[in-house]
């Protein structure tokens, strides 16, 4: 069995970073004259998930598109997760989970058993009631050759108060998700373990002690890119050693192109990602 983190090196060398979001907004669906409902959301995705393939190598649908829609708004997300894993796409459900107990073994269940009906390659997780409640998930992940990707320091600013805070050591919060999720990728074969961070690529991630020793070997999850702010040249500069493991996420900078000009846009995109230093 390969493990996510193998299958993510895999992608990200052979497509490069770029990791198109499959975000279903409202405004987006009018905008693209769907309806706004599930089975609006739905032909979104699969209209995005055609047009990513064989351009890119991952995909990460947001969850709350889909789920303000109830029961069909999660059929809607399964069948667009389906169809992205046939196409050969790595598949990053943003669910940002979290929880104890059998709670948390539901949701692991939910996300990363083989042959469930949510099932996809990795899983965004909060760790706010302590890494080692998120194990029920982190351990199916590892089991199944799946992956998770642990906030750690998000792009958005109300985040630093809690994330940057420090222990008397100086340690931040988001070192400390670091140091937790480091520890359980070793002995992962392969460069890259299966259990990543989210960092954000709109943060100073030195400044949560976030330094390239701490992220060697961890898969990093770095929303940011595109609309928020962050541009295709810059990732070199801000990630430094470990811009080889960063997965760069874009949303509305793709999507807004349109149903017509999307493939174009995302070719656009990665053009410019691999007219970098990041191969």
């Amino acid at each position: 069995m390969t493990t996510f983190g193998q299958n993510l090196r895999q992608a990200l060398d052979e497509r490069g970073p770029l990791c198109v979001g499959i975000d279903p907004h409202e405004t987006l669906l009018r905008a693209w004259g769907l309806e706004v409902s599930a089975s609006g959301a739905r032909e979104f995705g699969l209209r995005t998930v055609e047009a990513a393939t064989g351009r890119v190598g991952i995909v990460k649908p947001q969850v709350a598109f889909f789920e303000r829609y109830g029961s069909a708004g999660f059929a809607a997300l399964e069948g667009v997760m389906a169809a992205a894993r046939a196409a050969g796409l790595l598949v990053i459900a943003d669910a940002k989970r979290g929880d104890i107990g059998t709670t948390m073994e539901g949701y692991a269940a939910a996300w990363l058993q083989p042959g469930a009906p949510l099932e996809c390659d990795a899983v965004t997780l909060s760790p706010y009631l302590g890494v080692d409640s998120l194990d029920a998930a982190l351990g199916m992940a590892t089991e199944h050759g799946k992956g998770a990707f642990v906030l750690a320091a998000t792009s958005n600013r109300e985040a630093a108060a809690v994330q940057a805070a420090a222990d008397p050591d100086g340690e931040s919060v988001a070192e400390r998700v670091a140091h937790d999720v480091a520890a359980r990728n070793i002995g992962a074969p392969g460069s890259l373990g299966p259990i990543g961070l989210v960092v954000g690529a709109t943060v100073d991630r030195r400044a949560y002690g976030l330094n390239d020793v701490v992220l060697a070997g961890t898969p990093i999850l770095a929303p940011g890119f595109g609309a928020q702010g962050a541009q295709p040249g810059d990732l070199a500069t801000l990630f430094g050693y470990v811009a080889s493991q960063v997965i760069a996420s874009e949303s509305r900078s793709i999507l807004g192109a349109g149903p017509e000009r999307l493939a174009a846009r995302i070719d656009e995109r990665v053009a410019l990602y691999r007219g970098g230093s990041h191969e």
